[in-house]
């Protein structure tokens, strides 16, 4: 971790650039510092699309989900 804090920029450089760069703190890996793009790659677009396709392609669509809503208790917040 030292090293790494010495020399952050090339870390950040070379997880741009080689791909994901391991952080060792007294020798056991703590983290991995990855680019931006394989981030977003690797956690996925987050449109929803993935639960719409999962509604539509349901079994149970036609199903009726008209249940009657319950009332939640309110309470006034003085701001």
């Amino acid at each position: 971790m030292q090293e790494a804090k010495a020399r952050f920029s090339e870390v950040v450089r070379r997880a741009k650039e080689e791909g994901p760069q391991h952080v060792t703190v007294h020798g056991r890996e703590e983290v991995v510092v990855i680019g931006a793009d394989e981030f977003r790659r690797l956690a996925g677009e987050r449109s929803g699309q993935a639960l719409v396709e999962a509604m539509r392609t349901a079994p149970s669509r036609s199903a009726s989900i008209d249940q009657p809503r319950l009332r939640m208790p309110v309470r006034d917040v003085d701001l």
